[in-house]
């Protein structure tokens, strides 16, 4: 796969931090932009459809996917629990003439930098502060409170590494949080 077909932009958080719902309002307000469909070996939460907001797949069929070389990048996120973006995926959206638009975990969007360089715009949200995070993530009653303090804890490291994306937004407002994402996103566009 060609990394010079087209421009994509990234954007990482810790859980919680109001990405997705960012990512909703950008993909709304770009038209361009195409969301890069990730794939997962977790099984869905809550109304989450397959093809849709993951590619779900059993942990025997992602290994076989990282074995025939069919990811861009992949991590294992939590143990068990592998995401990646899948080559055939970004070439669909190129070939669709659209930049692709990643709503990723902050390694993977790490590694995506990395790859892309300056095709890759990487956009990191902030959360105004842990404690808030903390009441975000009880308050979607999607895990149980081991697993919101696993993310809490996975949160403190990636808010550390927030220093290697191009762009860091802190989503204390969210209107002001996607307004700022927008601006730098018609920036890198033009």
């Amino acid at each position: 796969m060609s990394t010079e077909s087209g421009k994509l932009v990234i954007l990482s958080a810790p859980s919680g931090s109001g990405k997705t719902t960012i990512l909703q309002h950008i993909i709304r307000d770009f038209p361009q932009l195409e969301f890069s469909i990730s794939a997962t070996s977790r099984a869905p939460r809550g109304a989450e459809q397959h093809g849709v907001d993951y590619y779900f797949l059993s942990g025997d069929e992602f290994r076989q996917a990282i074995t025939e070389d069919k990811f861009i990048e992949w991590e294992e996120v939590y143990a068990g629990t592998h995401y990646g973006t899948l080559k055939s995926e970004m070439e669909r959206i190129w070939t669709n003439g659209n930049s692709i638009i990643f709503d990723i975990d902050v390694k993977g969007g790490i590694n995506l930098k990395k790859i892309f360089g300056n095709r890759a715009l990487s956009i990191f949200i902030m959360p105004p502060s842990i404690d808030e995070l903390r009441k975000r993530l009880v308050g979607r009653g999607t895990d149980s409170p081991e697993a919101i303090e696993r993310r809490i804890a996975k949160a403190a490291t990636e808010i550390e590494d927030a220093k290697h994306f191009d762009v860091i937004i802190i989503n204390d407002d969210l209107d002001k949080a996607v307004a700022k994402v927008e601006s730098a996103i018609e920036e890198f566009l033009s």
